[in-house]
């Protein structure tokens, strides 16, 4: 059975995001108001759909797409942040619904991308213009993790392939980015790129700064370190995030090689508090510089997602390329 109306459902460690998305076949699907609640305040996923559902007057459609922040497998999907569990065999039953979708979160992003306007596709870099119909488009985005995806489109389709992309083994180009790479193996047995490319790493990349060059560590949250990094009051810390942009370039351009992608778009919040810097050479130049490949780079379009709800929308879009 076709269904017109869903809940879409964006569920974070620290928040879930309801709303109701409306499905067209010819066009993207359009979300009504969104919902927002802490997880922290109830004690699962059924919870806060009845009190989402309350909020609408009790009824709600008889679909549902989540997207989930972390691997969608197994029996038993557990959250890094909260404590929230859920058994994919039995969610449908605990929520009422007929038909249900789960994916990962960054997924969610891809699949929103497949449906963004122009306009919500903000250039930063490569040929101006739409973004190529036939294809694949590699999806990446820094948060807590760097999130990692490919979205094929292929004779009218949208195909979202969900990856680990952000688990690869990190790479240093210089002397720096060795020495960030020798402290960091003293504290993990393996590096991955997201140890470098995230919102947590400007801490450590900050901190290697400040050792390699004898300069005091001044103790601060993730958020105050981001703050001073973005806004200039810490030069140190801007030199961090210039670093982190660096590293992004090298390995967003390793990873559109590998996926054999034809464009490439940045999602999120962090990489929109970043967006000159993604627009300068210190991302550009470590993406095109792959050798042999460097011309090929060049031509590859590259883009930023602006959208308030992309996970939602991303949810709803995926339900509905299945139809």
């Amino acid at each position: 059975m076709e269904m017109t109306e869903l809940v879409a459902v964006d569920l974070g460690g620290t928040h879930a995001r309801f709303a109701i998305a409306e499905l067209h076949g010819d066009r993207r699907p359009s979300l009504g108001p969104v919902a927002k609640y802490r997880t922290a305040d109830y004690p699962g996923l059924p919870a806060a759909w009845a009190a989402f559902a309350e909020a609408q007057g009790g009824a709600l459609p008889k679909a549902a797409s989540i997207a989930i922040a972390g691997p969608v497998e197994g029996e038993l999907i557990r959250f890094t942040n909260n404590g929230w569990t859920i058994r994919p065999a039995t969610l449908a039953a605990e929520l009422g619904v007929e038909r249900l979708s789960l994916l990962n979160d960054f997924a969610a992003m891809a699949a929103a991308v497949g449906v963004l306007d122009e306009d919500e596709l903000i250039h930063l870099g490569g040929p101006q213009g739409p973004l190529p119909a036939e294809g694949v488009t590699t999806v990446i985005g820094p948060g807590t993790g760097l999130g990692v995806a490919q979205l094929l489109r292929r004779r009218g389709r949208r195909i979202v392939l969900a990856t680990e992309g952000g688990h690869i083994d990190f790479a240093a180009l210089d002397g720096f980015e060795e020495k960030l790479l020798a402290r960091l193996r003293e504290r993990h047995r393996r590096v991955s790129v997201e140890r470098i490319v995230s919102g947590p790493a400007l801490a450590d990349i900050h901190e290697t700064l400040a050792l390699l060059g004898g300069r005091a560590i001044v103790p601060r949250d993730d958020a105050a370190l981001w703050q001073a990094a973005t806004d200039g009051s810490d030069p140190l810390a801007a030199e961090a995030l210039d670093r982190l942009v660096m590293a992004f370039g090298a390995v967003a351009g390793d990873l559109a090689l590998a996926h054999g992608a034809h464009a490439v778009v940045i999602t999120g919040g962090l990489a929109n508090r970043i967006e000159e810097r993604l627009r300068g050479p210190l991302f550009h130049d470590r993406f095109r510089a792959k050798g042999r490949f460097e011309h090929r780079m060049a031509t590859f379009p590259i883009r930023l997602a602006r959208h308030a709800e992309a996970g939602l929308l991303g949810a709803a879009a995926a339900f509905q390329e299945d139809q």
